[in-house]
């Protein structure tokens, strides 16, 4: 199967890519302002932006698992403003050259990196209680888009694509609303803790700390959980448009992960109650 990634030498595509690419059933080509660092990995530099760079990679292509994202400088997940940001407005034309090179080329299959973000505005509202056992808040795949930040909205926006080149263009499109996947030294429910630390923001047995253990014990999609979940999306043939939410089999998850087990066979390996502590 040839797929092309967008993105892929990210955080997020690596975690594909090390789980996949030295499978033999996939030819895994990604496109990157950078080299992509597994030897595996056929590389492309070029920028998403620039339509005519990246249209030709697009050719011959089973699926397409589009991650690439402009930094911006403001409207991120924390961020409540509305603005047209510059990096903002960067990935909208993104987005929008993904999905038109690939239904230009008649791509089958489309996985699309989205976010928690999307939906941001149920854990804003039910913080920070809904990171602890038994707040009985569940997200599902039915509620309606409450984007957090305009980083969110962005998300809204490329979903929205999604649906428009499934509907009017026969493509399958898998939007996954990614919750938290992280290099692999923070790949698991104290990453987030770890990684504040480690930049000087808090101590470990600070309050701080413990309330991004406890949100992370719901949100952690482990890196193997998140390659099994692009893979399901290869594998079905019975979508059209959905949505799902890229999490692991956290107890105190919010985000459902029942219709993935239903629709795509999703089967998470990881939980983030198996960790009492990090790792050494």
């Amino acid at each position: 199967m040839n797929v092309l990634l967008t993105g892929g030498a990210g955080t997020v595509g690596t975690a594909i890519t090390d789980h996949l690419a030295d499978r033999e059933e996939y030819q895994l080509t990604s496109v990157d302002p950078e080299p992509h660092p597994d030897p595996n990995v056929e590389s492309v530099e070029a920028d998403v932006g620039d339509y005519d760079a990246i249209r030709p990679h697009f050719e011959d292509q089973d699926a397409v698992v589009h991650l690439a994202h402009a930094p911006i400088e403001g409207g991120g997940p924390s961020d409540r403003s509305i603005h047209a940001f510059d990096g903002h407005l960067a990935n909208l034309e993104i987005h929008a050259n993904a999905y038109e090179a690939a239904v230009d080329a008649g791509v089958d299959t489309f996985v699309y990196a989205s976010s928690n973000h999307a939906v941001g505005m149920y854990e804003v509202e039910h913080a920070p209680d809904v990171y602890y056992p038994d707040y009985g808040l569940t997200v599902d795949h039915t509620v309606q888009p409450r984007p957090d930040s305009m980083y969110g909205v962005e998300k809204v926006y490329a979903e929205g694509l999604g649906r428009l080149a499934a509907e009017a263009h026969d493509m399958q499109v898998y939007a996954l609303r990614i919750c938290a996947v992280r290099d692999p030294e923070y790949d698991h429910p104290y990453g987030d803790a770890e990684a504040g630390v480690d930049r000087g923001e808090f101590e470990r047995d600070s309050d701080a700390y413990a309330t991004q253990v406890a949100r992370m014990k719901g949100m952690w999609q482990s890196r193997r959980d998140h390659a099994q979940m692009v893979e399901r999306c290869f594998t079905d043939d019975s979508v059209e448009f959905d949505v799902f939410y890229g999490v692991s089999d956290n107890d105190r998850r919010w985000f459902d992960v029942d219709h993935a087990r239903e629709v795509l066979g999703y089967e998470p390996e990881d939980n983030g109650e198996q960790w009492d502590t990090p790792p050494e």
